[in-house]
């Protein structure tokens, strides 16, 4: 039986290869869903098979048209972006500095300030990066501010929330959240980006990507191990370290990876970077 449906997927060429590589995800939703003791009808699982491949192959365009809305839902009810040109062009050079370095330098980046004292940067997905003010005052220098920003677009790079959006859509069984609702995709990208940290590996990959991309673009590698350390020891945790976990391991690992003539490099001047932030924040 197999070898026919194997044969009859040959003769209709592409589209029965996607329908059984549709019919082996669906195979999975069954296993793994939280529903999969209801009686779900094949045609159903077949659609659900096909949404989480596509959402699987999410394309570039795709990725950046779901940032743009899942940003300006965020804009509109959930920060203040401050629009402070001089900030954003601050923030903004460093930014596309490090992203021209990253593994995905194609797509569009935007970086923008989040008028908040708390000491906090995350990204969603498209390219879209968010940078508290209280991260900014927190920096010694600039390649501490660098290196979590670094860490943000190594996210981005890795496919990070998509990743985390599939296996949402797949454990609450909604189908419509691979990319054809877009709608409910922006909603799970929201849900995402305020309470859903990283896991483990994901944040030990950003790390690593995050200091490849430091060294190339000519920052100091140092940076990120610094502001690491300087956070560990604050007396009560600041809100970047409750959604990045293991910072000690983290710090361990970043340690050895370290390249010896990466190191020192540029953006270690405090008393510069101090008068600059200064300038822009007033602080």
């Amino acid at each position: 039986m197999l070898k026919s449906f194997w044969l009859t997927c040959r003769r209709t060429g592409g589209r029965g290869i996607y329908l059984f590589l549709s019919l082996v995800v669906a195979a999975g939703i069954w296993v793994v869903s939280p529903e999969a003791t209801q009686a779900f009808s094949l045609p159903e699982l077949i659609f659900r098979g096909i949404q989480v491949i596509q959402l699987s192959n999410m394309s570039d365009r795709q990725e950046v048209t779901i940032g743009r809305q899942i940003n300006q839902q965020l804009a509109n009810s959930e920060f203040n972006i401050d629009s402070d040109r001089a900030t954003t062009e601050y923030i903004n050079r460093i930014g596309k500095r490090l992203a021209q370095e990253s593994t995905r330098p194609n797509i569009p980046y935007t970086f923008q300030v989040i008028d908040d004292d708390n000491i906090n940067a995350f990204a969603t997905m498209g390219g879209f990066v968010y940078v508290n003010k209280g991260l900014m005052t927190a920096a010694d220098n600039e390649a501490e501010l660098a290196s979590v920003i670094a860490h943000e677009i190594a996210h981005i790079s890795a496919r990070h929330a998509i990743q985390q959006m599939r296996q949402m859509a797949i454990a609450s069984g909604v189908a419509s959240a691979t990319g054809l609702d877009r709608s409910r995709a922006v909603q799970i990208g929201v849900e995402l980006a305020l309470r859903r940290p990283h896991s483990r590996q994901a944040e030990y990959e950003a790390d690593q990507l995050g200091l490849q991309m430091m060294g190339r673009s000519g920052y100091a590698q140092s940076g990120m191990v610094d502001f690491m350390k300087k956070l560990l020891n604050k007396p009560s945790p600041p809100s970047i370290l409750s959604t990045h976990p293991a910072t000690a391991d983290r710090i361990a690992a970043l340690e050895q990876a370290i390249d010896p003539d990466l190191e020192s490099g540029e953006g270690l001047n405090n008393a510069a970077y101090r008068l600059e932030i200064r300038r822009l924040l007033g602080s």
